[in-house]
């Protein structure tokens, strides 16, 4: 582990996940493998480490309830044997027959699970082009943020379809995160569009790192992904970026920063709760504001 209690070196792992569990566990070590070996303290996979299956039935008939999940199970063991933080991103894991919970795994180097994350929002999205997704049809969404402390800070998880909800981000950022995880398998589509400005936005307006490991390319099932793994620091700067291959990007993460972003423009500090007023229809410019007395 890094010497300083600030300091730590985080990696990224970019897949390119397919229809098969053992094929993309195998994958996901490799390049875990490659990181720790190049010094990563805290590792990040993607969302779907273990599968991107349109079919339903053959889904289903490949995944897991937690306790039985061999890829959780390898994940845990690896974060033993490297001493480190291994936080997979999200897997897919059975809560039902014909149910899933898209859920993320902060794995301490104890092995042990420090946090888990079921994804909140659903990508319930009709795109240009005829490009379609109805997450909720195989998953249930979550209903509980979560914040994890590491040994360098406060982790808030979180997973993609997230990013688009930045109360969750200042809600966390409010609780004491100093880091934000939004491990992504973001469409090409709105990747090209949104990803950089939308990843920088949580991190300028939260004054924390983000953290974002991706899923990217052209996959087994036929959909194509952004890629593009991304660390930012609370200033907006980009720190490392991958591009649309698999592989590993790193970066220091230095905690100081987050304190010297949050003094310069100290939002956090400024936030107030407020209430909305509602016009009347017959005089829809009046009573927007609540009288001062």
């Amino acid at each position: 582990m890094s010497a300083s209690p600030a300091t730590f070196k985080a990696a990224l792992i970019q897949m390119r996940t397919g229809k098969t569990p053992a094929a993309n566990l195998d994958e996901a070590v490799r390049m875990i493998g490659e990181a720790t070996s190049a010094g990563a303290d805290y590792v990040q996979t993607p969302e779907m480490t273990n599968i991107m299956d349109v079919d339903r039935t053959r889904f289903f008939a490949s995944i897991h309830e937690e306790e039985a999940d061999t890829s959780l199970a390898a994940f845990r063991e690896l974060a033993r044997k490297h001493n480190i933080f291994i936080h997979v991103g999200s897997l897919a894991i059975k809560v039902a027959p014909e149910k899933a919970a898209n859920r993320g795994f902060v794995i301490n180097p104890k092995g042990e699970i420090a946090a888990r994350y079921d994804k909140i929002h659903m990508f319930d999205v009709d795109l240009a082009g005829g490009e379609s997704y109805r997450e909720s049809r195989n998953y249930r969404a979550g209903d509980i943020a979560i914040n994890t402390t590491l040994p360098w800070g406060v982790l808030g998880v979180t997973i993609c379809y997230d990013l688009r909800f930045p109360a969750l981000y200042r809600a966390l950022a409010e609780a004491g995160a100093t880091m934000l995880a939004i491990p992504s398998a973001f469409t090409k589509q709105t990747g090209e569009a949104h990803w950089n400005t939308l990843m920088r936005a949580r991190a300028i307006e939260n004054g924390c790192f983000v953290l974002a490991a991706a899923q990217g390319g052209k996959h087994e099932n036929g959909r194509e992904t952004f890629g593009h793994s991304i660390i930012v620091d609370p200033w907006g700067r980009v720190l490392a970026e991958g591009g649309t291959e698999p592989g590993v990007i790193m970066a220091e993460i230095d905690q100081a920063l987050v304190t010297e972003a949050r003094a310069r423009m100290p939002s956090l500090q400024h936030g107030r709760r407020f209430e909305m007023f509602e016009p009347m229809a017959e005089t829809p410019y009046l009573h927007l504001v609540p009288d001062p007395k």
